[in-house]
C-alpha cells in the first residue's frame, strides 16, 4: 500500500529504510551520517564498503564550513546540488571555474583539460577551501600536483569522480596524498554523491 507522506517525513522515513538494511553493519557516528547520505542520494549500498576518510575527515570538514571556507566543485551540477543557503548562513560559497570564457580559452590554448585549468584558478583563492570532486580525474591529479608543489593547501578533498580512464588512479593518489580526504574508492561516484558529502557536512552544523 502505497505510503501518504511529506518531503520531510519521506526523507526520515528514507534514512529509517536505509538504516534497517543496513542490519548489523555499524559505522563510526562522524561517519554514519554522510554514508547514510550517500546512499540515500544513490540507493547504492556499495558505499558502506567503498567510502574512505581519513582520520577525522568528517569533524575537520565541519570546522572548516563552521569557519566560512568555500566550496570548490568540478561541475555546475554539483555545484546546483550543495545547499548554498546554509553554506552562505557560514559565511561560504559555492565556485565552479568550468564554465568560465578563460579557462576554455587557457585550457584550448595549452592542450590541457578545463578540470586542470580550473583546479589552477581556485589555487589562487585567497580562503581556505573544501574541494568537492565528482567528474573529472583531472581534477584531482591536478590537486595533487598543487599540492605536491605546496601550491595548495585544502582543508578537505572530496574525491569520487566516476568513470572509467584514470578514475581509480587519480583517487589513489589522494588517498596517498597526506590531506584530508572523504574518497570513494574504485569506480563509482558523480556530482551527486559529490554534493551529497557537503550537504552531509551541512547538515550536521545545522540540525
Amino acid at each position: 500500500m502505497l505510503e501518504t507522506l511529506g518531503p520531510m517525513e519521506i526523507e526520515a522515513r528514507s534514512f529509517q529504510i536505509i538504516t534497517e538494511l543496513l542490519g548489523d553493519r555499524t559505522f563510526d557516528p562522524e561517519i554514519a551520517p554522510v554514508v547514510k547520505r550517500v546512499i540515500h542520494t544513490s540507493a547504492d549500498f556499495d558505499y558502506a564498503d567503498n567510502l574512505v576518510f581519513s582520520p577525522r575527515a568528517v569533524q575537520i570538514g565541519i570546522d572548516a564550513l563552521r569557519g566560512g571556507c568555500d566550496i570548490v566543485t568540478d561541475t555546475q551540477m554539483a555545484r546546483a546540488g550543495i545547499n548554498k543557503t546554509i553554506l552562505a548562513r557560514l559565511g561560504g560559497e559555492v565556485h565552479c571555474f568550468m564554465s568560465d570564457p578563460d579557462v576554455a580559452r587557457e585550457a584550448k590554448e595549452r592542450g590541457v583539460t578545463r578540470a586542470i585549468v580550473s583546479m589552477e584558478h581556485a589555487a589562487r583563492l585567497s580562503k581556505p577551501c573544501i574541494f568537492a570532486i565528482g567528474n573529472a580525474p583531472t581534477a584531482l591529479i591536478s590537486l595533487h600536483e598543487l599540492i605536491q608543489a605546496k601550491k595548495l593547501s585544502p582543508a578537505l578533498i572530496i574525491g569520487v569522480p566516476v568513470g572509467f580512464v584514470n578514475v581509480v588512479e587519480s583517487k589513489e593518489l589522494i588517498l596517498s596524498s597526506g590531506v584530508p580526504h572523504i574518497v570513494a574508492r574504485g569506480r563509482k561516484g558523480g556530482s551527486n554523491i559529490a554534493a551529497a558529502i557537503c550537504n552531509a557536512l551541512l547538515y550536521q552544523i545545522e540540525r
